[in-house]
């Protein structure tokens, strides 16, 4: 079975999964970020637009969401890290908490153990990374 998409590029992006709480915030976040970050916004939207958004509990585990702890692979470089997805107001790099309006966190959204993506850093390099673990929000 097909589980990838094609992205508006024509690359081949992983199908996600979002609680809706998170789609509902993050489809509020991605509006308001329209004029100041349109390419990630729109990028953040269509993903909303495309995920199958499932029910809080136990079938939103094991993929990642907003509060997630997530290790993953830099597929280019082979470099693992573990990172925390929050919103905006609460990213802080030197704590490993990135923000979900930055083009790794958007592509981490909704990323389950051993689903890989492509992504493009912010200065236009394409990226490949692989999700290793992803361990659930603090607050859930």
């Amino acid at each position: 079975m097909d589980t990838t998409r094609k992205a508006a590029g024509g690359s081949s992006v992983p199908k996600i999964r979002v609680t809706a709480e998170d789609r509902e915030r993050l489809a509020g976040l991605a509006s308001f970020a329209m004029d100041r970050m349109p390419d990630l916004a729109e990028y953040l939207s269509s993903e909303l637009d495309q995920a199958r958004v499932v029910p809080a509990g136990k079938a939103a585990e094991g993929f990642v969401r907003m509060g997630s702890e997530v290790e993953f692979r830099d597929d280019t470089t082979g470099k693992v890290q573990a990172v925390t997805l929050v919103y905006p107001g609460k990213a802080d790099i030197a704590q490993g908490r990135i923000s979900v309006l930055t083009p790794v966190g958007a592509a981490l959204l909704g990323l389950g153990v051993g689903q890989s993506i492509d992504w493009a850093t912010r200065t236009g390099v394409a990226k490949r990374l692989t999700v290793l673990a992803v361990r659930e929000p603090a607050f859930a």
